[in-house]
């Protein structure tokens, strides 16, 4: 992110990441999704972080059926979803370059963000049992993007299925009354992590650029509403991944000092 929020003198990659690190205890690495994440770039991350500091990580495009650049896959593997072997082989590289944070104690969660064409059904416990089966002993979180679900007759079930699987739900923040809405719930799966990522409420979501589908700026009146929600994940996790999507200019960063600041006056205490 290249913003007016980071002061001059900082604005390198190495100092954007300190100055952050200085005042999030958590940040989302989305790189990874894009790009099979590097060992030496994750040693950097942990290098460059304080002790107590945690990165989410997001999940390789091809491991969440997502469609791949053949120009970011490795020598003389194809960018097939449909062939397990590949997928196979795709996750090791990116669990062999996501190792050193977990080894740093620096890894909060691998977040699986599945297409929104992904909706509940028999495809779909398979490919989740596939993913469970390749990611055990790593801490996964999981989005979905379809809204059925977490319709109120799939809803148990989905909660089900991913705590048979050892698997945190994501929660979402999101514009409402959208085809693709999906409701503000607060699942949680797994008694380690509860994870809310907040996309903005832009009205162009599913539809229209990526600037429009993130260009959203919280208010202080929307963050609040999610004040009781969190207290109750807090309540039921051991911790509470708060992440804020609406990535355009300072809008996420904005948003995450205004959630911290409510979060702190709601429980002076902590």
């Amino acid at each position: 992110m290249r913003s007016g929020w980071y002061p001059s003198g900082q604005r390198d990659t190495e100092g954007r990441l300190r100055y952050y690190a200085g005042r999030f205890p958590l940040v989302e690495a989305d790189a990874s999704y894009y790009a099979l994440p590097r060992q030496e770039v994750s040693r950097t991350w942990a290098d460059r972080t304080p002790a107590g500091f945690t990165f989410d990580v997001k999940a390789f495009s091809l491991l969440t059926g997502h469609p791949t650049r053949q120009a970011v896959m490795p020598k003389r593997l194809p960018a097939d979803t449909r062939d397990d072997g590949v997928l196979d082989e795709v996750w090791a590289r990116f669990a062999e370059g996501v190792e050193p944070l977990r080894t740093a104690g620096r890894l909060g969660s691998l977040l699986f963000q599945f297409p929104p064409w992904l909706r509940p059904g028999a495809r779909a416990e398979r490919i989740l049992a596939r993913t469970a089966r390749r990611t055990a002993g790593w801490p996964v979180a999981v989005e979905f993007r379809h809204p059925d679900w977490w319709r109120a007759e799939q809803a148990d079930h989905t909660c089900t299925t991913l705590a048979r699987h050892g698997m945190t739900a994501v929660g979402v923040d999101m514009a409402q009354g959208l085809a693709a809405s999906l409701p503000p719930l607060t699942p949680v799966t797994s008694p380690r992590l509860a994870v809310v990522r907040f996309h903005g409420r832009s009205t162009s979501w599913g539809r229209g650029s990526k600037e429009e589908r993130f260009r959203h700026g919280y208010s202080e009146s929307e963050l609040a509403e999610w004040l009781p929600r969190v207290r109750a994940l807090s309540e039921q996790a051991e911790r509470v991944h708060l992440l804020f999507n609406n990535c355009c200019g300072d809008a996420s960063v904005r948003a995450a000092e205004q959630m911290v600041h409510l979060l702190h006056a709601d429980r002076p205490d902590t």
